[in-house]
């Protein structure tokens, strides 16, 4: 059967689950790690920092070499990266420095992911779809079932088959984008700037006063999803005195579940649904999480402000995609790079600032994710001036 656009888009729906592999599956390791290599927890704290670094280089290096080589070379390249990244976590730290083994596969696999991030997005924006305010958000979804899959699907494989097994589930999970790297050599793959046409570049992106606005709507997106993300397990466990495992179910994956289930939403009923008022609606709900989160006076009424924010921040970084695609399509490769070099600068910076006010303040998260409503309320402002 020869391959359709309904077959790329496929595709692009497991290219975000290979995405949410590489970056989720390693972190269930890191007590095996350090208990197996006698790896310091800050070394292995360092391994989360140099795969958001990697991916953030990839993000800006992109916009050099994307255009030139062309997307299905650029996007199958991710998914050989990914795999062997992923491979090389099982080999390299027995036949080198434990640590500077998984470092190097960690590295391997961030670039993979990098290029996922920069080039999933525009592939899918290409298609020929009835509404691409929809499919983005079905898109991005599935980061967040591909996330949830990881989680549940690698605890069930560690209770059946023991966590000693872990390289075994390793190359398993290799398998995924091996085979979506086979589906993108074959299926067709549109220009995402017509023929004959030219892509904005740096210069007429800065000048324009709209770029610089989503731009800041995409750090906002980011850090408002990771502000509370990062710290949900925390709440489950201190909070509520529950188990690692059973706070890593009620946190995080109860708010990918809820962000998942906003952008499936919007991705069934888009057609009827008004893109900016979803968007607006959603900003004023994260404002509303966060109160609840950060002042509520019982611990679960905390952990619902965290889930409640999973649903409201689930539309903001696929809503602006798809806003940007809409002011400026003739963005090109560009566009797409610096927004997710954006959204990625917001994932990082939203848990920074909630741990650092934390740490001042003697270990309050409450207070730290109540200083953090500045992402949704500015993303707010975006919201309201880019109305206008």
């Amino acid at each position: 059967m020869k391959p359709t656009y309904k077959t790329t888009i496929f595709a692009c729906f497991v290219g975000y689950i290979v995405q949410a592999i590489v970056n989720n599956f390693a972190p269930l390791l890191f007590i095996t790690f350090q208990n197996t290599y006698q790896i310091p927890l800050s070394q292995i704290t360092l391994l989360v920092t140099i795969n958001f670094c990697v991916q953030l280089l990839v993000d800006l290096l992109a916009t050099l070499f994307v255009d030139k080589i062309g997307y299905r070379i650029s996007i199958v390249t991710a998914q050989v990266f990914s795999a062997a990244g992923l491979i090389l976590l099982t080999v390299l730290p027995g036949i080198m420095s434990p640590f500077a083994g998984i470092l190097t596969a960690v590295i391997i696999y961030a670039i993979g992911g990098g290029l996922i991030e920069v080039l999933i997005s525009p592939i899918m924006e290409s298609c020929p779809t009835d509404n691409k305010e929809k499919a983005m958000s079905l898109l991005h979804s599935f980061y967040c079932w591909g996330h949830v899959g990881v989680v549940l699907l690698s605890t069930a494989f560690f209770g059946m088959f023991g966590i000693e097994n872990w390289r075994v589930l390793a190359c398993i999970w290799a398998i995924i984008p091996m085979i979506t790297g086979v589906i993108f050599l074959k299926t067709p793959i549109a220009p995402l700037i017509a023929e004959g046409e030219k892509g904005m570049t740096f210069l007429e992106l800065f000048k324009s006063k709209i770029f610089w606005i989503l731009i800041v709507m995409m750090v906002c997106s980011g850090a408002s999803e990771q502000a509370v993300s990062q710290w949900a397990s925390a709440f489950a466990e201190v909070g509520l005195g529950i188990s690692k495992a059973a706070g890593d179910l009620a946190g995080p994956m109860t708010f990918a579940i809820l962000m998942g289930s906003a952008r499936a939403i919007y991705g069934k009923y888009g057609e009827k649904i008004d893109i900016h008022k979803f968007m607006t609606g959603s900003s004023i709900l994260c404002i509303g999480a966060y109160l609840l989160t950060a002042l509520a006076p019982l611990p679960f009424l905390s952990l619902v402000g965290c889930a409640i924010c999973g649903f409201s921040v689930g539309i903001m970084w696929p809503g602006t995609f798809s806003k940007a695609s809409k002011a400026l399509p003739a963005g090109g490769t560009a566009m797409f790079a610096l927004l997710a070099l954006a959204g990625d600068l917001g994932c990082s910076s939203g848990p920074t600032l909630v741990g650092f006010v934390s740490n001042a303040l003697g270990g309050n998260m409450k207070m730290g994710i109540l200083v953090a409503i500045v992402f949704p309320v500015v993303m707010l402002g975006c919201l309201m001036r880019r109305k206008k």
